[in-house]
């Protein structure tokens, strides 16, 4: 009887811990939905908006800065040439060095112009003697004449004589001071001051003034010429929106690394004459070259203003996408504080920014920055604008760890810069 009763009580037992623990997972459940109640996994049912850095458009006067190649040209050359025959005795400078207008560079031999100079002074004292005598029986012949001692044949001779002396002693000044001259040619000079290249004679080597033989070349590289290349019809377009000549337009150059050059350069003039075979003109500008820089037939990029925009828009660079598939483009922020893509147009480069020619308005607000935070987000999320300044961005640069941004989330800082200069 006992043991009927113990297996009549444990089913029961069974059966109050299965309903006690029913009703406690319905407890916990209901507290779960209503502490969940304000929706915590939907956007924007109570989330704060993302910041993002914007910045608000507006129309101002920019130029509009070209960029185009050229190449770098001394604003003076000298070839330095064999103006006599004979052997080079000595190298006087050093190859590559600075050298000053009228310095010692070659020494040829002399010693054969030494010779003709001594022949030509000894024949100056022959002719000069022959003169003295004529000039004496000239004289002589004078006074005789009137008294009829002599006939007027003779003392016309006799002045006759001395003229002709007169004239060779002439002659003979003339030869001494060609002697004189390539005796001087023997020692070689510098035509101009400039870097000297490499001697392209040695010591021992025979020159000859009729082959004009070069000996070596100076090229004058401060300032420093260049010939820039540029489409005729670019030029005349830009030149219709600048309202007048470009002449005497500020010109920087950037070098093969991207760097730019320290000084900047002045636009001389531009060609009058197209290039038939390519279509474009060259224009020449100057620029000083102190530390040699430049070289003489380096190739470079130059930026230049060749007109401008009365109602140009200016953003930052990082705020542009170039060379998508749909072309350049950025983040414009509505009325609604929802970010949209926008189709825009370059017209160049303005230090850091860029020339929207295109696809703005004035009072646009435009994202610059806060892109890898729309990642995480559906399309058409509201976002929370926040004005943008470069000081701001750097202090948020530098309190951000390297690796703390995705990759490839800021899409237009590094590759829009990249694609500009490409």
């Amino acid at each position: 009887m006992r043991s009927d009763h113990s297996s009549l009580s444990r089913p029961l037992s069974l059966t109050r811990v299965a309903a006690g623990t029913l009703m406690a997972l319905a407890l916990l459940s209901g507290c779960g939905k209503k502490d969940a109640a304000p929706g915590a996994g939907a956007p924007g049912g109570g989330m704060p908006a993302p910041e993002v850095g914007v910045i608000t458009t507006k129309y101002e006067s920019v130029a509009l800065l070209t960029e185009l190649p050229a190449r770098a040209e001394p604003v003076r050359t000298a070839q330095v040439r064999a103006r006599v025959d004979g052997v080079v005795l000595k190298r006087l400078f050093t190859e590559g060095s600075e050298v000053k207008q009228g310095q010692s560079l070659y020494q040829i031999d002399p010693a054969p112009y030494q010779a003709r100079l001594a022949a030509a002074q000894a024949d100056v004292g022959s002719a000069q003697a022959t003169l003295n005598q004529a000039t004496a029986q000239a004289e002589r012949y004078k006074p005789l004449v009137e008294a009829n001692a002599i006939s007027k044949q003779e003392y016309t001779n006799a002045v006759a004589a001395q003229k002709q002396a007169e004239a060779a002693v002439a002659a003979a000044k003339a030869q001494v001071r060609i002697a004189q001259i390539n005796a001087g040619y023997a020692n070689v000079y510098a035509p101009i001051s400039g870097r000297i290249g490499r001697s392209l004679v040695t010591e021992g080597a025979l020159v000859s003034s009729a082959q004009a033989t070069e000996m070596a070349l100076i090229q004058q590289t401060n300032p420093m010429y260049l010939n820039i290349t540029q489409s005729a019809s670019d030029l005349q377009r830009l030149r219709k929106q600048a309202g007048a000549s470009a002449k005497d337009a500020p010109v920087s150059v950037i070098l093969d690394d991207g760097t730019e050059l320290a000084s900047k350069g002045r636009l001389l003039f531009s060609d009058v004459t197209v290039d038939p075979s390519t279509g474009q003109v060259t224009l020449r500008a100057q620029v000083p070259n102190p530390d040699n820089a430049l070289l003489p037939g380096q190739y470079v990029r130059v930026r230049l203003a060749q007109a401008e925009v009365p109602n140009g828009i200016v953003v930052p660079q990082q705020a542009v996408t170039r060379g998508g598939p749909q072309g350049d483009t950025l983040m414009v922020v509505g009325a609604d504080n929802k970010p949209a893509q926008r189709v825009v147009k370059i017209g160049s480069q303005h230090g850091a920014n860029w020339v929207v020619t295109d696809g703005l308005k004035e009072g646009e607000r435009v994202m610059v920055d806060g892109f890898q935070k729309l990642q995480m987000l559906p399309p058409g999320t509201p976002v929370k604008p926040v004005p943008w300044t470069s000081a701001s961005a750097g202090a948020q640069t530098a309190g951000q760890a390297p690796a703390s941004a995705p990759s490839g989330s800021t899409p237009s800082a590094t590759p829009a810069a990249g694609t500009a200069r490409r």
